[in-house]
């Protein structure tokens, strides 16, 4: 578990960790199974940042911003690159070839700028409502990123296939087991609910549950899309997922927690 977590570091966080030199379809595949402990670990400099802000006098908007910023800057707002691509290819309507193509450019269009900015907006909206203030807003931000991560052991699961033209997407499709999906989204659940209920309640724990259930769901429905459109996943299209994800999850304990 130690290799698949330094392997999970180095390939999904700018944070600095020990030199990885091993990026095989087995290394890939230990890193996958704990990508969602990668996403609490970062979950938590994020609630840390939004906690200080908060101490600070900053206010709950700017606490929450400054989270959701430390959270992207984390992994080098990789998955939102992901997700502003994935908005550009799937905004020209062209043919599944022509649309992975525009994903691979290095640039972004004007679909890729509003789906960020309208992700980034919704998801500070939502970290500061009324439903999550106090330390609901900071647990909220440290079990979220947990719970987005498990999208990429969803799309990485045995019987998803890759774009033909996606490098990244041929080294982890078709890679997770059923059981290693299933344990893992089972733990995120596990963890989000209990620490909902210990720390405030039986209704947050709940609407924990409820979140995990929703943000699954929206996952599901968003990888049919995209495999219908594409053909297979991308390494952008795993960003995308993680993003919508982590939005549902949040928007859900806006309005329930």
């Amino acid at each position: 578990m130690a290799c698949g977590l330094i392997t999970a570091w180095a390939m999904f966080t700018v944070i600095p960790a020990p030199r990885v030199n091993d990026f095989s379809r087995t290394a890939c595949a230990r890193a996958m199974r704990v990508i969602p402990v990668i996403g609490l670990c970062l979950g938590v400099l994020a609630g840390t940042a939004a906690a200080l802000v908060g101490l600070l006098g900053g206010g709950r908007m700017l606490a929450m911003a400054c989270g959701l910023a430390v959270l992207a800057m984390a992994n080098g707002c990789f998955h939102l690159d992901g997700l502003a691509d994935t908005a550009d290819g799937l905004g020209s309507r062209k043919p599944p070839q022509e649309a992975l193509r525009i994903m691979k450019k290095s640039d972004i269009g004007p679909m890729g700028v509003a789906a960020v900015v309208l992700l980034l907006a919704l998801e500070i909206a939502a970290a500061a409502s009324p439903h999550l203030s106090g330390w609901r807003g900071v647990w909220a931000l440290v079990t979220m990123p947990m719970v987005a991560r498990t999208a990429a052991v969803m799309a990485t699961r045995r019987g998803v296939p890759c774009a033909p033209t996606s490098s990244l997407g041929r080294l982890f499709a078709d890679l997770t087991t059923p059981a290693t999906m299933i344990l893992d989204m089972a733990c995120a659940l596990v963890v989000s609910a209990a620490s909902g209920w210990l720390a405030f309640g039986a209704r947050t724990g709940i609407a924990a549950a409820v979140a995990c259930a929703v943000a699954w769901a929206v996952e599901t429905l968003w990888q049919r899309h995209l495999l219908a459109r594409l053909g297979g996943m991308t390494g952008d299209t795993f960003g995308s997922l993680i993003e919508l994800t982590g939005l549902s999850h949040l928007l859900v304990l806006a309005v329930a927690a």
